[in-house]
């Protein structure tokens, strides 16, 4: 998997005078089925979170609250994206570093992950990450 496969995804918003309403469903933006989902929050000034990949792990990334910059790096390219509305997601696919930071005060990123947690499927070291980027055939 490359940068390339990695792409921000406009979700459907449902504005009303109540408030405004956004949503996912599995086959329309995205083609995995949610196994978990996480979110973070309470981030402290400074944090930085992700720093690993997953070797088959995808995911959508949504600030629903706040905003973050997102650093997407495929071991040759990075690139860098700012989530700061919730009814956008990023799309990250397996084999893509992930780090994100730069949190405004009260952020909140909301993930939905295609697996359950397993410490197996996650490469935090970034010389192993780079060594198996080489090595795998990556489309």
């Amino acid at each position: 998997m490359s940068l390339a496969a990695c792409h921000l995804v406009e979700l459907p918003r449902v504005d009303a005078g109540n408030g405004s309403l956004s949503y996912l469903q599995t086959g329309d933006q995205f083609d995995f089925d949610v196994q978990r989902v996480y979110y973070q929050y309470a981030l402290p000034r400074g944090a930085r979170r992700g720093g690993h990949a997953h070797r088959e792990l995808y995911q959508m990334i949504i600030a629903a609250a706040g905003g973050f910059e997102v650093t997407l790096d495929d071991g040759s390219q990075k690139s860098s994206v700012r989530l700061d509305r919730p009814d956008r997601a990023l799309l990250v696919v397996p084999m893509i570093w992930v780090e994100l930071h730069d949190y405004t005060e009260g952020s909140v990123s909301l993930v939905l992950a295609s697996s359950r947690f397993d410490e197996q499927d996650y490469v935090r070291d970034y010389p192993e990450f780079r060594r198996l980027r080489a090595t795998r055939a990556v489309a």
